[in-house]
């Protein structure tokens, strides 16, 4: 799943403010899907969103006060209500405990920290890809579930991965036996960044 982002002046707030109108929402589009209280679900995209909120693109017409669950593969399920319409969409307020609050003030944090250092494939200054023969190799996800894969493309930072299945973005995974971190979705699959800076032979080693 792809995620935009526009990383604003001002950062996440922190420590989390009991009065939810003073989070300040920052632009990040997220697809997902959210949930009335008819237990109908919709696919919306989450325009802006902070800890307090968010404001969600939808064809659908929300009524103020209707009880929502929004659902975000990288967020997860968020309760809350709509607070008002507006033209193609609604603002909504949520409606969690202080430590659901604290989890996902974690994790906004974390998807604009990829989008600062330039998330696309987590490249860093010299760090060119490596000419690699395509095989399959293993991905052996956290709950210890593998799947056969192909790399794409390799660093000795981060690859991008091709699969059927996309492990959520921040999960530790471990591919081709080495240690890496899920940093975003793509049509293909998934990329990550590798949790130590790898030599070039071992690159090949591993992918070769």
């Amino acid at each position: 799943m792809n995620i935009s982002t526009t990383v604003p002046d001002a950062v996440l707030p922190a420590p989390i403010a009991p009065d939810q109108r003073r989070h300040k929402r920052v632009k990040m589009v997220i697809p997902g899907r959210f949930m009335r209280a008819d237990k109908e679900e919709f696919p919306c995209r989450v325009l802006a969103i902070s800890v307090g909120g968010a404001d969600v693109a939808t064809d659908q017409v929300v009524e103020p006060g209707e009880r929502i669950v929004i659902y975000l593969d990288e967020l997860g399920g968020i309760e809350g209500v709509a607070a008002r319409p507006f033209s193609g969409g609604f603002a909504m307020d949520f409606k969690v405990t202080i430590r659901r609050q604290q989890k996902l003030a974690a994790q906004l944090t974390w998807l604009l920290n990829q989008a600062e250092i330039g998330a696309a494939e987590q490249r860093r200054p010299g760090h060119d890809r490596i000419k690699l023969d395509r095989k399959p190799i293993t991905v052996v996800f956290a709950n210890g579930d593998s799947v056969q894969c192909a790399a794409l493309d390799v660093s000795i930072s981060g690859a991008k991965i091709e699969s059927p299945v996309r492990p959520p973005v921040s999960s530790e995974i471990y591919v081709s036996k080495l240690r890496a971190r899920v940093v975003r979705h793509h049509p293909e699959g998934f990329s990550v960044q590798f949790m130590d800076i790898q030599e070039v032979r071992a690159i090949r080693r591993h992918f070769g």
